[in-house]
């Protein structure tokens, strides 16, 4: 009897495991995420150099670098869109042209034209500047839709056709365009075609207080010109694609894949919407959903990374019928109704 009193004994004093060491799982990633992670750590520490705040638009500019797609910034003058995205093109060591979109652009002066050798009495083609790895366009809804329409085929095929002939544009490939959403006059609304190419369409606040207060000063105190000059490249163009691969490998449950096609299916449904988002929505949505749990550190896809997604992704692709739109309904209220509508997977 003393034996087992003893053991009883030595089995109390023995230290449980708490409820929380219970019932937490451990996760072990079966992709390794770990230089991906530290490579967007210092992309991010490096534009906040420069930029105070704003760290929506950047999470969501690393999401299009790290899923090849588009993305179009729209926010009031003043508000950092330009200057983001050329601080975003400096942490990344490629190519990289800005194009200033005005009403008299033509399409030659974007994609390139056939110039008269006369050495040798040919043609040759003279490349515009669309042909380089970063492409920022500046106030894109300036041109006419004949100009617009010249990015059709390069934006969603990465390639462009000149007389005839095909070339190929260099990866990675990314545009990021930017306009003003209040000024009307001198302006030309981008067609519903081109905007459907866009992965995102990020809207930009403006700054709180504390922030604006930090802006302030730093101008005051001269140093924003010396703080870009010191942005440096942390990522090259190979890393880049390394990472856009490793994206794709991010593994997705089936019934998250349905959770996305029922999300893109009831916007055609909703009847507070007049146009409702197509196939290229799912599929931009699965693709954006990856790349936040990869930034995330995670190899799975989780419902909130698809609601993190789905405003910025559908609020481009679908319109608000003319009258739901008089009464002040926006197409990111219709967006999140729907998500809230949408029983969330588990």
């Amino acid at each position: 009897m003393e034996n087992l009193d003893n053991q009883n004994l030595e089995l109390q004093n023995v230290e449980q495991p708490s409820v929380e060491q219970m019932s937490t799982p451990e996760f072990h990633s079966r992709i390794d995420m770990t230089e991906l992670s530290e490579s967007l750590a210092k992309v991010k520490s490096e534009i906040a150099k420069v930029i105070v705040g704003q760290e929506s638009m950047i999470e969501h500019l690393l999401v299009a670098l790290l899923s090849n797609g588009h993305v179009i910034i729209e926010g009031v003058p003043g508000v950092a869109k330009t200057i983001t995205a050329k601080l975003l093109a400096r942490t990344i060591s490629v190519g990289f042209s800005r194009i200033q979109f005005t009403p008299d652009l033509m399409p030659s002066d974007i994609l390139g034209t056939s110039v008269f050798n006369v050495k040798n009495t040919e043609f040759e083609f003279k490349k515009g500047p669309i042909f380089s790895n970063f492409i920022l366009i500046d106030e894109i809804n300036r041109s006419p839709a004949k100009t617009q329409a010249a990015l059709f085929e390069v934006m969603e095929e990465r390639q462009i056709t000149m007389d005839g002939t095909l070339y190929k544009m260099e990866q990675p490939f990314l545009v990021v365009a930017t306009q003003n959403p209040i000024e009307h006059e001198g302006t030309y609304r981008l067609p519903e075609a081109q905007l459907d190419r866009f992965l995102f369409k990020i809207n930009v606040d403006y700054p709180n207080l504390s922030q604006e207060m930090e802006i302030v000063k730093n101008h005051h105190e001269n140093r924003l010109d010396d703080k870009i000059s010191q942005i440096q490249a942390v990522i090259s163009g190979h890393q880049l694609k390394n990472y856009q691969d490793l994206v794709k490998e991010i593994i997705v449950e089936p019934h998250l894949l349905e959770y996305i096609a029922k999300i893109t299916v009831n916007t055609r449904e909703n009847q507070f919407l007049y146009l409702g988002a197509s196939p290229r929505a799912s599929l931009a949505l699965l693709t954006a959903s990856k790349a936040f749990a990869a930034i995330r550190g995670r190899d799975f896809v989780t419902p909130e990374d698809i609601k993190e997604a789905a405003v910025s992704v559908l609020r481009h692709r679908v319109m608000v019928s003319p009258e739901r739109e008089m009464e002040g309904l926006t197409a990111d209220e219709i967006i999140k109704q729907i998500l809230e509508s949408i029983e969330i997977p588990r």
